[in-house]
């Protein structure tokens, strides 16, 4: 059998199906394959949690981040250094360190180079990065780059074994295995990637806020979360923007690792002449190119989604600036904007997921607390392995200075060895020079490596002695060797009690940490907060009436279903214009803010927006283009919907019901059935409900007045018999006052109104009596 190459979990459980399906015994040559495919796909997927995809809770770097910068130091590309192209760049990555593709190489360079994708750049550009209209970078030949200050930063202690190393992937170099990190990369300037099984979102943040969040947890270890959020209030994303997410809700997605925020575009109204006005975007939200904003936005005034949405121009130079015009200046521009929010990404969502690996190994969906925490400690242990870096310094420091001072105070007599013995070095630690080695002078309990040999130097004070240059043997000299071995002598004891002292090292880190503050803080370039908090207005339901501009028309749809609406409210009885064979049907006044009842034949209501009818200057369009209205079903009634409203509907076998309009009204363009019909039987009737008695004629002239509340109110249905017949069916029916009588027109045209209706009273479903003299030979009322 033949498997298909499909890589991934489900390739693994395939060939376990198919080995258990086929009862493969342990013994079988199968069973290694299954276990080699297991073994290896594990190692693929360790691999990419903890080399690829998930960053370093220490430092917040993935290796390809933490190659780039090494790689970069190791250029010298400083911070006040000089640029190096783009390519060199890559290609000492790829060559050394990260043996993957230069492409991948340079993305990830870039997007650390790109002030909209991160909040502290980590590599400082020149030339085309890219853009937030969401533009490549160009070619790696064409730009240039070099380290910030804040990945200098980051940096910070490697030549002072603060982080172990390991050996690069073909042995011939090394690189740490994480960087000391000054300040919590991690959270300030964020991280995304997708794992086997896991994925991590983690948004950028403030470092003044969260140094004071560290400071805050170093006093109280068990600070509470809700503590912490004062510290650090929510996100801080480098496109700006506004949080409207609830205070509640940050508070849980820090405590538990997992959550959303949500982010809107920074707006403002710009007053224009004559009491016109527009909005301005100056911030978008963060991960949203504006190109495809704005192309949204103007497929949504292209479809008429926001009728009173005119206009969206792109007027951004070096800042943003997203210019909307209203339709007319009677527009809200809270009621706008919230529109947009709601169909636009000027609203967005930003999932956090704190999926980070803990001390390097272990992947974890960790808290605030915990990811400080981790850096904390990470701080601790690199300020420990620097003060014994240093401390380890310092005693070889002191040795040589032992020597120096020993050769000084017995000058004659090293350089009588120096100049007469064969082997000088040998001598110089065979000499006995009891009663002038320094420490006879000193009080200091210091003890050096040469104690156990104070009758001779060490081998390295006597090689340290040879290598000394003649111009140091002035006294000026001594004088200086004898100052910086007592100055050596306090700063050793400093290091001895910072190490022996946990309350010292923390009190140390906090004026690391502050001194970071001062560097990245507020008041630092480019430090102070860009992401505002605010509460959330209520967008879900935004009025139709405050959507469109109110203007009046007149709707017209013909015989064979052409509408359109015209402008301003003309006569009813004006000639109009139609296709070949067609005519009119219904014409009546409308606003622009209305929505429109179509009630078909086929039983079901579709509801028209006045404001989206094509306009009057043609023909108009068909209006099953609009709504899905069967070729087969005619229209039988088209109206302005009014609210809180009654409608008598019945169909052609003299069945009906009431139905409250706010029922009949239709969400989608396939209407909603309100009338149930079978067979032949077609809904004929639709008539607003208007007084207390219900009269009905059917096709036999045979006329029957009941009361109105003998008919059902129904949602939907078939509703009961209005009128009984014996041959044919219904005709027409109309509510009524029975105290004003009945009405309709004779064949002259005139009104004609009955009031005595004794003889055509009767039950509902009853078969009624012949119509009155002068009754319409149409049978119908109106």
């Amino acid at each position: 059998m033949r498997l298909a190459p499909v890589w991934g979990l489900g390739y693994t459980r395939c060939m376990s199906d198919l080995i258990d399906d086929n009862n493969i015994e342990p013994s079988n040559p199968a069973e290694p394959l299954r276990r080699a495919i297991g073994e290896r796909y594990l190692t693929y997927a360790l691999s990419t949690i903890m080399d690829r995809a998930l960053p370093d809770a220490r430092d917040g770097l993935k290796p390809v981040h933490r190659r780039i910068l090494y790689a970069m130091r190791e250029l010298k590309l400083t911070a006040t250094g000089g640029f190096r192209k783009s390519a060199k760049i890559s290609g000492d990555v790829m060559g050394n360190y990260h043996p993957h593709g230069d492409a991948a190489i340079y993305d990830a360079m870039a997007r650390l180079a790109q002030d909209f994708a991160v909040r502290y750049p980590l590599v400082d550009g020149q030339g085309n990065f890219g853009n937030i209209d969401g533009d490549n970078p160009a070619a790696s030949r064409y730009t240039e780059a070099r380290l910030t200050a804040a990945a200098e930063a980051l940096m910070e202690g490697l030549t002072e074994n603060a982080v172990d190393y390991r050996d690069n992937y073909d042995g011939t170099l090394t690189e740490p295995v994480v960087l000391p990190a000054a300040f919590p990369n991690l959270l300030a300037n964020g991280s995304s990637g997708i794992a086997v099984g896991m994925a991590t979102n983690i948004a950028p943040h403030n470092i003044e806020e969260l140094i004071n969040g560290c400071l805050h947890l170093i006093k109280a270890p068990n600070a509470r979360d809700e503590t912490l959020l004062e510290h650090i209030p929510g996100p801080d994303f480098p496109t700006g923007g506004v949080i409207v997410e609830p205070k509640e809700n940050i508070l849980e997605a820090y405590r538990t690792g997992r959550g959303s925020f949500r982010l809107r575009a920074k707006w403002e109204v710009e007053e224009l002449p004559r009491g016109l006005w527009q909005i301005v975007v100056t911030e978008i939200p963060y991960q949203v190119q504006k190109s495809k904003l704005i192309e949204k936005i103007a497929e949504l005034i292209q479809l008429k989604k926001i009728p009173i949405l005119g206009d969206v121009r792109d007027e951004s130079a070096d800042d943003i600036r997203l210019v909307l015009e209203p339709k007319s200046k009677n527009v809200q521009p809270d009621v706008l904007m919230n529109t947009l929010f709601r169909q636009s990404d000027l609203e967005t969502r930003f999932s956090l997921n704190m999926n980070v690996l803990i001390d390097g190994r272990t992947p974890k969906v960790s808290s605030l607390k915990e990811v400080l925490r981790a850096f904390l400690d990470h701080r601790r242990e690199v300020l420990q392995r620097r003060s014994q870096h240093r401390l380890d310094k310092i005693d070889h420091r002191l040795e040589v200075l032992e020597g120096f001072i020993t050769a000084f105070l017995n000058l004659d007599r090293v350089i009588d060895i120096i100049r007469y013995d064969d082997a000088p070095k040998p001598a110089l630690m065979r000499e006995n020079w009891a009663g002038t080695h320094p420490r006879a002078t000193s009080e200091d309990d210091y003890v050096s490596p040469a104690e156990g040999s104070a009758d001779g130097l060490t081998e390295v004070q006597a090689e340290a002695i040879l290598n000394m240059r003649l111009r140091s043997l002035r006294k000026l000299e001594e004088i200086e060797l004898r100052n910086e071995y007592d100055a050596l002598l306090v700063e050793r004891a400093d290091l001895e009690d910072l190490l022996a002292s946990e309350e010292l090292q923390w009190d140390r880190i906090s004026d690391q940490l502050r001194e970071t503050r001062k560097q990245f803080g507020k008041k630092s370039e480019g430090g102070a907060r860009r992401t505002e908090f605010a509460e959330a207005t209520e967008i879900e339901d935004v009025p139709l009436e405050a959507m469109i501009e109110r203007e009046p028309i007149t709707i017209v749809c013909s015989k064979m279903g052409w509408i359109r609406a015209m402008k301003g409210h003309i006569a009813l009885d004006q000639e109009l214009k139609f296709k070949d064979g067609d005519e009119g049907r219904f014409i009546f006044h409308a606003e622009t803010t209305d929505r429109l009842l179509m009630f078909g034949a086929n039983g079901r209501f579709y509801t028209l927006s006045a404001s989206q009818l094509p306009g009057g200057r043609g023909m108009g369009e068909p209006v099953r283009l609009m709504v899905d209205l069967p070729n087969e079903a005619e229209i039988v009634d088209l109206f302005a919907y009014k609210p809180d409203t009654k409608l008598l509907v019945a169909s052609t076998a003299g069945d009906g019901f009431i139905v409250p309009t706010d029922e009949v009204l239709a969400q989608t363009r396939t209407g909603k059935q309100v009338l149930n019909t079978r067979g032949d039987v077609r809904a004929l009737v639709c008539k607003f409900v208007e007084g207390d008695h219900v009269a009905c004629v059917g096709e036999n002239r045979k006329v029957l007045v009941f009361p109105l509340d003998e008919l059902p109110e129904m949602g939907r249905g078939k509703g009961v018999r209005l009128q009984k017949y014996k041959d044919g069916g219904l005709n027409d029916a109309i509510t009524f006052t029975l105290a004003d009588g009945l009405s309709w027109k004779d064949p002259a045209g005139r009104t004609r109104t009955e009031t005595d209706l004794t003889e055509w009273i009767g039950k509902r479903a009853g078969a009624g009596r012949m119509a009155p003299r002068g009754f319409p030979r149409d049978n119908r009322f109106n």
